[in-house]
């Protein structure tokens, strides 16, 4: 490949097929069980993997605010203090509804819950489960997400 074709792929093609990564705000949701944490984890809708609540910002609501509202609808945590750090991000790839996917890197804030409800908006499409942050690293998919959970 000659150097002037190599130019013009990095720097003409390849960001136009290259994605810029979308941004969502992300859940950590916890709580201390005697000497222990545990999180709390919640499967995806479509696929039934285990996830943390996670979502678009929302118009109105900084990112912490958006991370603890999407706790609420996905997850049931009505009270709770959230940290208004952010303790890391991940990287995923989401896959639209139109099934194009694109990448997303995750905010997420860590939120110590004090009450759940067991009727919440996604009640019915969603599982939770509390779990050791050990437990929930071998659990998620995403390393990034992984490598929170073990720090924590």
């Amino acid at each position: 490949m000659t150097d002037t074709f190599k130019n013009a792929l990095n720097s003409v093609v390849s960001p136009l097929i290259r994605r810029p990564r979308l941004l969502q705000v992300a859940a950590l949701c916890y709580r201390e069980d005697g000497p222990k944490k545990k999180v709390l984890l919640i499967t995806s809708r479509n696929t039934q993997r285990w996830i943390v609540p996670k979502g678009w910002h929302i118009d109105g609501l900084d990112a912490p605010g958006a991370a603890l509202q999407e706790a609420w609808e996905e997850a049931g945590v009505k009270k709770a203090a959230i940290n208004p750090d952010s303790i890391g991000s991940f990287d995923y790839s989401k896959r639209l509804e139109n099934g194009v996917p694109v990448p997303v890197e995750a905010q997420v804030f860590a939120v110590e819950v004090e009450s759940l409800k067991d009727d919440f908006p996604e009640s019915e499409e969603r599982t939770r489960k509390w779990v050791a942050p050990e437990e929930a690293a071998e659990m998620v998919e995403e390393p990034g997400l992984r490598s929170i959970l073990r720090q924590m």
